[in-house]
């Protein structure tokens, strides 16, 4: 398995997780991931980190994992080399202060150039399992999720004439689907999401999920800021060509 190694030190290393590849097993499916191809590489890092106990009660290695993407999102995935790595970078995103950046492509045009999202994220009883923003009267602001969002571009698909917009987001807290699930919310949900843009058509060209991890800035175990960028994969950018600007 080819994952693209974006940066490297003795304690971090930091890759280009491909669309469609998980992080690390559900517990139920066999299947390449990117813990697979951790131990395959730094067969060590087999004592770094924390496992994960499957809703089954399978036991799941997650060596040197401190964070996750989704499936069938890509870019940037931060991964400890060590024990003293993997708790500082634990620490950091507990704290807020690992900056991300991604980019996404949503159907509509919101109204407003740039706003900020902030709902809790709770999980809603449904098959397969997918997640909402808490109804009035239910959120704990302590654990409300916050993204930052701004207009990259508005445009329409030049095929299908379906209104979209290109975004730059920064999430400030790490819940589960926490994007898919604020754009929804405002009534933007990302292009090709099959969880909450169900039925919507595939439009500029995406056959997966238009949600791409960008770039992801901290502070290195070495000391000093570090910012590694994921380049834009090839389904953005044929989308960005077939987005009529307007």
């Amino acid at each position: 398995m080819e994952v693209p190694i974006l940066y490297e030190d003795a304690d971090v290393v930091a890759i280009d997780k491909p669309a469609g590849l998980i992080v690390h097993s559900d517990g139920r499916t066999e299947e390449p991931s990117v813990a697979e191809w951790v131990l395959a590489r730094y067969p060590a890092l087999a004592e770094v980190g924390e496992p994960w106990t499957s809703p089954q009660g399978a036991i799941v290695a997650r060596p040197g994992i401190v964070h996750r993407l989704d499936r069938d999102t890509s870019g940037v995935l931060a991964i400890a080399k060590t024990n003293e790595a993997y708790a500082l970078l634990k620490q950091q995103f507990q704290d807020r202060e690992i900056e991300k950046v991604y980019r996404a492509y949503v159907y509509g045009h919101p109204k407003d150039d740039a706003g900020t999202i902030e709902a809790e994220i709770v999980r809603i009883r449904a098959v397969p399992p997918r997640w909402g923003v808490a109804r009035a009267g239910e959120s704990k602001k302590q654990r409300a999720a916050v993204t930052d969002w701004r207009v990259l571009a508005r445009g329409a698909d030049e095929e299908r004439g379906e209104k979209a917009a290109s975004l730059e987001l920064r999430p400030k807290t790490g819940r589960t689907h926490q994007i898919r699930v604020h754009l929804k919310s405002i009534n933007h949900p990302v292009v090709c999401d099959p969880l909450y843009a169900k039925g919507r058509p595939a439009i500029l060209g995406f056959s997966r999920l238009a949600l791409h991890a960008l770039s992801l800035t901290l502070t290195l175990p070495s000391g000093g800021r570090q910012t590694v960028t994921a380049p834009v994969p090839g389904d953005f950018v044929v989308a960005e060509a077939r987005l009529r600007f307007s």
